[in-house]
């Protein structure tokens, strides 16, 4: 198999890598972190659309680049490298999906031409407290009314829902013989009866907790009465993209550990040269390298029509790459000393990082799991 990029995926890759070194450096992310309302950046954002990245996802009938998901995959690594704290993830790759697949034609001409160009943020508010390891336990409910439905539950840690413009909410539609299919609503952030109650997460990403009393939304909020299939497909997408982040993540983990390894001196030698923490790094190696090969496979993968196998490869690659986000992040942080830890030092942040992605869309040990039992 030929894993040589296009010359037009490479240069997808160095702009993204470009932005990054140039415009999104430790410090500035920082400065981020701590003073933006947003916990990011609207002119990072605004950049990330100039150079047509937002667009990355938006069919081309919409205006975009319809991109594939190895192109999400690049431009993913470069976001990993970066620890961008914007909801790309959020808005441009899930949310974008969402709207494409199970939009109808008016929506998607109302809304992802406005997600491409950066002008609004939506994110998909489907996780709540049961839904860890089961993506389809939903107890949001919708029920029909006159001329819309009204829609009741409660929403966990929606990553950036308090800066979204448009939340995608989950319900199950409320039948006469009980709960029915899972439909998908399109509810504008400051529809009466949203509650939201925001925070940051130990990766310094913003979320927050959605509670859903009883809001009223018109009939043409729905997006689809029978999503599940399909929100399964972009949920799958969402493994492989985190996926990316994570290897992009790992890469530069690692080269700060090799670095800090030539520059400390004890006993007065680098520590570098001391054997037993080649061997740790060079283990470092194998298990990003590992990770490389998964990411790769999981991009491939996470669009076959064939839903067990991409079920299996998602999963073969969610356990490998959180097993080395887990190793190698552990590693970096003992072999940099107390330093580790320290806000001050990077690495902290990409080990924080790393060990959200572990958890993200399953925990290692729940996809361990689902995979023994497709064997």
């Amino acid at each position: 198999m030929d894993f040589t990029f296009t010359e037009e995926q490479q240069m997808l890759l160095d702009t993204t890598r470009r932005f990054v070194a140039k415009d999104y450096g430790f410090e500035t992310r920082r400065k981020i972190k701590e003073h933006s309302p947003d916990g990011f950046s609207r002119e990072a954002w605004q950049a990330l659309a100039d150079i047509g990245l937002l667009a990355l996802n938006v069919p081309e009938a919409e205006g975009g680049l319809d991109g594939s998901p190895v192109d999400t995959m690049l431009v993913m690594n470069a976001i990993g490298e970066g620890l961008l704290l914007e909801p790309y993830l959020a808005s441009a790759v899930l949310a974008t999906k969402v709207i494409t697949l199970l939009g109808n034609d008016t929506q998607r001409a109302e809304m992802l031409p406005a997600l491409a160009a950066g002008e609004k943020i939506a994110v998909l508010a489907h996780d709540e407290a049961t839904t860890r390891f089961d993506r389809m336990a939903v107890e949001t409910r919708a029920t029909p009314v006159d001329r819309g439905y009204v829609l009741s539950g409660h929403k966990s840690v929606i990553a950036h829902g308090a800066s979204a413009d448009v939340l995608l909410v989950t319900a199950r539609l409320v039948q006469a013989d009980g709960a029915g299919p899972i439909a998908l609503f399109a509810v504008p952030r400051e529809t009466a009866g949203i509650h939201q109650v925001p925070y940051t997460t130990v990766d310094g990403i913003r979320a927050s907790d959605i509670q859903l009393d009883q809001i009223s939304v018109p009939a043409s909020a729905l997006l689809n009465a029978d999503a599940e299939r399909k929100l399964v497909e972009v949920l799958d997408i969402g493994v492989a993209a985190v996926c990316a982040e994570a290897v992009g993540a790992l890469d530069k983990l690692l080269a700060a550990t090799v670095e800090y390894a030539r520059n400390r001196k004890q006993f007065g030698q680098p520590i570098g040269k001391f054997q037993a923490l080649q061997h740790r790094m060079a283990d470092m190696v194998l298990h990003i390298e590992q990770a490389r090969s998964m990411s790769y496979l999981a991009a491939v993968r996470c669009t076959d029509p064939d839903a067990t196998v991409r079920s299996k490869a998602l999963s073969a690659a969610k356990v490998v790459i959180g097993q080395a986000c887990r190793f190698v992040g552990q590693q970096a942080v003992q072999l940099h000393g107390g330093m580790g830890v320290t806000d001050e030092l990077d690495v902290s942040h990409y080990f924080k990082r790393l060990m959200a992605i572990e958890l993200q869309f399953g925990s290692t040990d729940h996809h361990l799991e689902a995979y023994a039992a497709q064997l």
